[in-house]
């Protein structure tokens, strides 16, 4: 498969989710100006009866390019936010919401500068891809029961990335 690493940006991540770039933000001062908080970074979305998120750190392993890419994910019941701590750049790939994910329509991103994404529910997407051992803050449904599923590439879909 042919690809290209796209520069993330608000307007062209849109489709499937929110590009976190809190330095876009305006700040606010707050507790007698001792802080200065960034609000609403992403839209958390959970869906379903059991309507609670959870926040999570991840421990993320650097990957190895070439990196096989013969699967990706989806929840659908929530948003998933990638958010890392200190300025540790990752990849995402991603199709759109849909039954089965349309490759055709794949795209990668490349995150950097302390930035973060929030996938849509539903939005297909590989697990992450961190460039070093970093630490993620994760957000997502708290009852994980049937948020995740996985559609594994035929063959011909499978694909090599080299980062």
């Amino acid at each position: 498969m042919k690809y290209t690493i796209d520069k993330v940006s608000n307007d062209n991540f849109f489709e499937f989710g929110d590009f976190i770039n809190p330095y876009e933000k305006k700040g606010e001062e707050i507790n007698t100006n001792t802080t200065k908080s960034y609000f609403d970074l992403a839209n958390i979305e959970i869906l379903g009866e059991d309507n609670k998120a959870r926040l999570n750190l991840f421990d993320a392993k650097k990957r190895e390019f070439p990196l096989m890419i013969d699967m990706l994910e989806q929840h659908p019941f929530s948003s998933q936010v990638f958010l890392p701590l200190g300025n540790n750049p990752f990849f995402v790939i991603v199709c759109p919401a849909a039954i089965e994910p349309d490759l055709n329509n794949l795209k990668i991103f490349k995150i950097e500068n302390g930035n973060g994404v929030n996938f849509k529910p539903q939005v297909w997407h590989f697990p992450l891809i961190s460039i070093n051992n970093a630490k993620f803050i994760t957000i997502d449904k708290k009852n994980a029961d049937n948020n995740l599923e996985i559609y594994n590439f035929t063959k011909e879909e499978k694909f090599y990335f080299n980062g």
